[in-house]
């Protein structure tokens, strides 16, 4: 293992080193949230556009860091005096020049991938063909950006033999610094498509930037079918002394694609390389997953891997599940399923979700042995027992022989099976209640299986919400706010039907200022789940006051009766200063105090005592409808007066907000002190849907299909009437998991195996029927209600309503399974 200390750092990146001691450093991390091994650890304090890691140094010093690499020097230096400072101009410039130096040290093959879909299959692929012949490092999951890179190839060591990147770019001139730091020997590019396509002036300027990660690899492997890409490849200068490696269905290449034999779920795929008649299995019959295969099929012939050996590997590909999922388990539990891979890297990420499971107070840990670490066992597990022990994990279960033969390294209540078998035969005798689990092994292992018995059964529809999606709409919102401006997230009606404490302790994590609900017993139920951000409740009832206070939950004032009810409340309670929020009517009426109130309110708030004014905001009747732009400024121009006049009296500093997720894209001078983001963050805007993602999929599953014969009816009513004999699907979704009831006979449609077909007959409470006459369908095929191929502005034109409703009328009944990569 190569040995750097800080000094080394500095002078690598060209930084001015502010010495206390020469540090050794072993990890690198850019995450204040995410330290284990402190001592060794040197802190990238990245400038992003809402978030600027130089903020978070004093929580970093108290977690025992004492590295840190900066643009510019803490002001309070001399609270620093134990701890080492590089100063550079760009501190990611300066992770990637780090990580650049380190990989000039190995000389060892790295296979470079690039393409608009696949990277990470393929990555993984070539890993589960490779991995029991040679030490792999690869990138963990899909880190392929301008900050993921560097931190996998800084993972590299001399015990590696091969390596395996993936490298993705949004913009322009972005891939010449990955080339830099991947110095890929082989490269890989797998298709090009449209995603990211809006920073480019055209698809072939996207190719050309790609390809510039092969600029000193010695050979590319691609498919000369995708004719943008060949022309490219062929004619590009930069590619002129290049090996090119290329496959085709339709021409003469290295690897002729002769036939493809669809049987079940396999693929029968049969070619000719160098003159010989060749034939691979693989356990899938997708589009994509055939030209990923054949991409790895590619590159295993072309570096000699014995065929036999790849005939066996290519039958067993496994189902890449390229994200976390999170659900509910048995006896309350929440369950975390990562059991795509087993490194120190992808085990650190899903320790941090674990540990962001405030809503149980025990966490436990299924673990399987790491596999193919390349580092001695003992300083291995050290590193992994110190990592559980940073984030908090009350008990590990640990599978496998390396593990049971290393239980002394772990210092907490642990049980140990040398197998997943032999766990499983003793799940009856275990007590799993009201804990989050989080099952962590190497596919090898079939985690799978644990993960099938500790899952709460439930009917087959569900609601997928997309973390990384809604982190990156939380993300656009912040970019439009000025530096200053706080953010309250509003988590009312079950977070928008996406649920309540998983987005809440996601929300927190993401440092938000303010989380708002709409009655007590939402923020009751954040509390009892852990969460510790103030919070507002935007429709207090008196009976529930007491029941505030005790949980810490802060109300909005919109009269005056419930102004001096409130402050009798707490005065009964000795508690001084209770924070509150007072609303004003500005056009909207609702709820709220006019302008002809205000000077009344102001004498009331000075005479109650036990109450302080934290905030003052009104709601925008209209920020979404240009063609009221002029009302929507009076409210803002009214709301400006009135809380000026209110703030003036308080002699204390008050929070002033009105703009609400339209707002906040349409209306950027009017963000005062802070802003609430609502319907924003899942993926619904005012501008458009460009720079949103949408982060929810209503989905269920075939359950039956039937033929029926021309004139046969169809559902209650007898509603449908076969006009010839049709097809048809059973789905079960229905009116009471939220398909509204009005979508029948045609008006709604759902999206089947690439098919979209639409309701037949009336929609059941329980179910539906879809005609799918002419489409190839069949029971067990995934149904999707809404989402990305069914945004669900389209279900809410057609019921004239709004995607507010749509999303709140998804049953609780309905399984909500959160992932993120």
């Amino acid at each position: 293992m190569i040995t750097y200390h800080i000094s080394d750092l500095a002078r690598v990146v060209g930084g001015k080193l502010y010495k206390k001691d020469d540090s050794r450093i072993t990890h690198v991390v850019i995450d204040s949230r995410k330290i284990f091994s402190p001592g060794e650890t040197v802190f990238f304090a990245l400038e992003g556009e809402r978030h600027d890691g130089h903020d978070y140094l004093p929580d970093l010093w108290g977690k025992g860091v004492r590295n840190f690499v900066v643009s510019r020097l803490p002001e309070m230096m001399e609270q620093y005096t134990d701890c080492n400072f590089v100063k550079v101009a760009n501190t990611l410039g300066a992770l990637q020049q780090l990580a650049a130096h380190h990989r000039n040290h190995f000389t060892f093959p790295v296979i470079g991938i690039t393409g608009s879909n696949g990277k990470t299959i393929v990555k993984e692929w070539i890993h589960h063909i490779l991995d029991e012949q040679y030490n792999v490092i690869r990138s963990p999951k899909s880190y392929n950006s301008q900050v993921g890179v560097p931190l996998s190839v800084w993972n590299m060591t001399g015990d590696h033999e091969v390596g395996v990147f993936e490298a993705g770019i949004s913009r322009p001139y972005e891939m010449q610094r990955l080339e830099n730091i991947i110095q890929p020997d082989i490269g890989i590019f797998t298709n090009i498509g449209e995603a990211h396509q809006e920073n480019f002036g055209s698809l072939k300027q996207k190719v050309r930037e790609k390809l510039n990660l092969f600029e000193e690899s010695h050979t590319v492997i691609y498919c000369k079918d995708h004719e943008l890409i060949h022309k490219q490849v062929v004619y590009d200068d930069l590619l002129r002394d290049k090996r090119l490696i290329a496959w085709s269905m339709d021409g003469e290449a290295d690897l002729n694609i002769e036939e493809l034999e669809y049987s079940g779920h396999t693929t029968t795929i049969r070619a000719i390389y160098q003159d010989e008649e060749l034939q691979i299995t693989i356990p899938f019959t997708d589009k994509g997953s055939v030209e990923n295969a054949i991409h790895v099929w590619l590159l295993m012939l072309y570096m000699d891997i014995d065929r036999e050996r790849i005939r066996l590997k290519m039958k067993g590909l496994p189902a890449i599940a390229m994200r976390l999922e999170m659900k509910k388990g048995i006896n309350n539990c929440t369950l975390i399923n990562d059991s795509y891979n087993s490194d120190l890297g992808s085990l650190n990420i899903a320790l941090n979700v674990l540990n962001q499971q405030n809503q149980h107070n025990r966490k436990t840990l299924i673990l399987s042995d790491i596999l193919q670490s390349g580092r001695e066992e003992r300083e291995l597990y050290s590193e992994v027992a110190d990592m559980i022990q940073r984030n908090r994990v009350d008990r590990l279960i640990g599978i496998g022989e390396t593990l049971s033969e290393n239980r002394e390294s772990f210092d907490l209540p642990g049980h140990f099976y040398s197998s997943t078998e032999q766990f499983l035969s003793s799940l009856a005798a275990m007590q799993f209640r009201n804990e989050a689990i989080l099952i962590k092994g190497s596919r090898d292992f079939h985690f799978e299986k644990i993960s099938h018995e500790l899952e709460e059964k439930m009917h087959q529809t569900l609601l997928e919400i997309d973390l990384d999606a809604l982190v990156h709409n939380l993300n656009h919102f912040r970019s439009l706010l000025q530096h200053n401006t706080r953010l309250m997230v509003m988590v009312k009606a079950f977070s928008y039907g996406s649920g309540t404490y998983e987005i809440a302790n996601l929300l927190q994590y993401q440092r938000v200022d303010y989380l708002g609900v709409a009655f007590a017993d939402e923020g009751v139920t954040l509390r009892e789940a852990g969460i510790a951000l103030p919070i507002i409740v935007m429709n207090p009832e008196e009976d529930g006051f007491r029941m505030m206070i005790d949980y810490e939950l802060e109300p909005e004032i919109y009269h005056f009766h419930v102004l001096e009810q409130f402050n009798r409340v707490v005065s009964a309670t000795g508690k001084e200063e209770y924070p509150v929020h007072i609303k004003l009517d500005t056009g909207m009426n609702r709820l709220g105090f006019r302008d002809v109130e205000v000077g009344e309110l102001i004498r009331h708030l000075k005479q109650a005592k036990h109450l302080r004014v934290h905030s003052i905001f009104s709601h925008l009747a209209a920020s979404d409808e240009p063609e009221q732009d002029a009302f929507t400024h009076e409210q803002i121009h009214l709301f400006d007066e009135l809380s000026t006049m209110i703030s003036r009296e308080m002699h204390h500093p008050v929070i002033r907000h009105i703009l609400n997720s339209a707002g906040i894209e349409r209306f950027p001078d009017a963000q005062f002190d802070m802003v609430r983001l609502g319907i924003g963050l899942y993926g619904i805007g005012a501008t458009g849907q460009d720079k949103l993602r949408n982060i929810s999929t209503f989905k269920s599953t075939v359950t039956q299909v039937k033929e029926v014969k021309k004139g046969g009816t169809i559902g209650y009513g007898r509603s449908a009437r076969a006009e010839h004999d049709l097809k048809i699907a059973v789905i079960p979704v229905g009116y009471a998991d939220g398909f509204n009831r009005a979508l029948s006979n045609g008006v709604g449609r759902l999206y089947i195996n690439g098919f979209y077909v639409p309701v037949i007959g009336s929609i059941c409470m329980d179910m539906c029927m879809a005609d799918i006459t002419g489409c190839d369908i069949k029971e067990g095929d995934e149904v999707i209600v809404f989402g990305d191929e069914i945004p669900v502005g389209e279900l809410a034109d057609k019921l004239n309503t709004i995607p507010y409703e749509i999303f709140t009328g998804i049953s609780e009944r309905v399984k909500r399974v959160y992932f993120q990569e």
